[in-house]
Order: structure tokens, then C-alpha cells, then sequence
């Protein structure tokens, strides 16, 4: 008898975006061709079954019934059973190449991945929006508060908005196909719960009117083809103060990174990974030449020169 599998591929994704706390979020995908993402599969199996390999592997938390893949399955047969729908009796494997508490949205690319399989091997029984709800609250397992930011733009692909909590809970926005979009991963780890916990309880009206407008101006901005005026909106003044302490450098990198014509600069998610915004390849390069002799702090640091992956999480053969 042949057995069916079925495979997926979710591509790592900026948080935030600077200026968007919890509403802003962008799916990566390196110009070189390198694969930034996690992938998993979904197996027929009389019981489940979870393998896991890949290089970040090692990094996870010990037992199967730790790992969030395992934790999206029990979710998601609860959700079958609660529709009416025929238990999913199969094994998964997943394929871990980001690094935890990287900034780059290494839970939420495992759980897109294992949703998107899941959901595909079962005939589609959830629309797309019932997903991100499921996905939205294995995230929030992980990092003490549902949102979006990560899963939405890792699923449907771009740079996408948080709408709110109904249909649809995100849109794609346009965004300018020149940008060039280069993350940097320092190596160390910073816990998404434990960077929240840094932040204010309250903030000014001042900051909160500031936010409000930042973001207002930018969506118009991307509509009305406005580079500089996006560009200009593109700073955080509800995270970034309070997280750069956990970020060695992190001032020295905008710096440098300013220096080389970013248009601009940020904390991707709750960090360590900073992103820069370019406009000419020449400058990424010379951005990336300068964090990875500066601003990597180990073997485990990398990064990437991007555009925004447009489609999302993808079936792989």
C-alpha cells in the first residue's frame, strides 16, 4: 500500500517591522537561493510518531511531547473532532533550521509548516483564516500572548497587516520590489516571552499617538508608492528602547548600517536578529560585510540578504 506524505516548507519572517508592534510582519526569502525556513511532513501512520533533524535540532526542548509540532497536532485533531471530521491518523516529521529565540519566527515557521501539512493532508478541511486562529494560539503558548506578526506572514507570504481578531485576521500590503531586506542573527538567544516582559505596562499618549500615526502613514505610504515617506515612518517607539539592552552592539549596528544609506533599521521581533532596509544591493553588502565582523557574536550567527517572500508556506515534493 502506498503511503501518502505530505510536505511543507514556511519561511522565517520579520515581527514588528520596526514600526507595526504585533501588526506589522514580513516572510524572508534570501536572493541567494538558501533555504530560511522550517519544513515539516505529514505521514500516514497507524499512531503518531514525531523525528525531528535538521542543524537547530539539538537546540529544542527535550521529549516529543515538548515540541510544538506535537503540540499543533493535538490541536488540530481536537479541531477535527469539534467540526465533525475523521481523526488524522499519521507520524510528522520536522525539518529545524532556524534558530530558537533567533527574532526570526522559528516557532511560527515550524507551526505554519506543520499546519499547512496537516490541513493539506487531511483534504482542506479548515479555511485559511481558521488556521491563522490556530496558529495565532500555538504562538501564543510559546511567547505568553497571541499574535500574528509571525505566523500570518509566514503562511500567506509578504508584508502582511494584522487586521483584527475577525475575518480576515490578516492582509497582504504592497511593498516597493526594489527593497532589499538583509537580517542579521547575532547567535544568542532572546526568550519572546522574556522581551515582553521588558516592555511598559502603560505608554505615554504621546507615544501612543506617534505609534498610531507611524503606522497610518506608512500603509498609505506603500499605496501611494511613497519610498521616503515609508522609509521615514520606519522606527519603533513602543520596543525598541526597552529590548536593545539584550542586543550587544545593537546601537553600533544602526550606526553602521545608517552610515551605508540603509533607509532603515530595527530589532527583527523581540531580537537578537536586526534587520536593515536598503535600496541598492552595493549597500546591503556593505551592511552585511559590517555585522557579520561585528555584530555575530558565534558560530551560530549568520545572515542574509532578502526580498519578501511573497508566497508564503508552500507544499514541497
Amino acid at each position: 500500500m502506498t503511503v501518502k506524505t505530505t510536505k511543507a516548507f514556511a519561511p522565517a519572517s520579520i515581527g514588528n517591522v520596526s514600526l507595526g508592534f504585533d501588526l506589522l510582519g514580513a516572510a524572508l526569502h534570501p536572493i541567494d537561493g538558501t533555504t530560511l525556513g522550517d519544513w515539516v511532513s505529514v505521514s500516514d501512520a497507524d499512531e503518531f510518531s514525531l523525528s525531528v533533524d535538521g542543524q537547530f535540532a539539538d537546540r529544542l526542548p527535550p521529549g516529543t511531547e515538548n515540541n510544538i509540532v506535537t503540540k499543533c497536532y493535538a490541536y488540530f485533531q481536537s479541531s477535527l473532532s469539534s467540526s465533525g471530521h475523521a481523526p488524522l491518523k499519521v507520524k510528522m516529521h520536522l525539518h529545524k533550521t532556524l534558530p530558537i529565540g533567533s527574532g526570526l519566527g522559528s516557532s511560527a515557521s515550524s507551526i505554519v509548516a506543520a499546519f499547512h501539512a496537516m490541513n493539506e493532508h487531511a483534504g482542506k478541511p479548515f479555511s485559511e483564516n481558521t488556521l491563522l486562529v490556530m496558529m495565532g494560539e500555538l504562538e501564543g503558548q510559546i511567547s505568553g500572548s497571541v499574535h500574528y506578526d509571525n505566523v500570518a506572514p509566514s503562511y500567506i507570504g509578504g508584508l502582511v497587516l494584522m487586521t483584527g481578531e475577525d475575518s480576515p485576521i490578516a492582509a497582504k500590503l504592497p511593498c516597493f520590489e526594489n527593497w532589499y531586506w538583509l537580517v542579521c542573527y547575532s547567535g544568542i538567544s532572546v526568550s519572546t516571552a522574556e522581551a515582553r516582559r521588558l516592555l511598559p505596562k502603560q505608554y505615554t499618549l504621546s507615544d501612543t499617538l506617534d505609534f498610531g500615526r507611524q503606522l497610518s502613514v506608512f500603509v498609505h505610504s506603500l499605496y501611494a508608492k511613497n519610498e521616503v515617506l515609508a522609509a521615514k515612518m520606519m522606527t519603533d517607539v513602543i520596543a525598541e528602547q526597552h529590548r536593545k539592552v539584550l542586543l550587544p552592539r545593537f546601537d553600533d549596528a544602526r550606526e553602521a548600517c545608517m552610515r551605508s544609506n540603509a533607509l532603515a533599521f530595527g530589532i527583527s521581533g523581540s531580537g537578537p536578529t536586526v534587520f536593515a532596509v536598503a535600496r541598492e544591493l552595493e549597500d546591503a553588502k556593505n551592511m552585511q560585510a559590517w555585522l557579520e565582523k561585528e555584530y555575530i557574536q558565534n558560530d551560530d550567527g549568520f545572515s542574509h540578504i532578502c526580498k519578501l517572500d511573497i508566497e508564503g508556506a508552500i507544499l514541497i515534493s
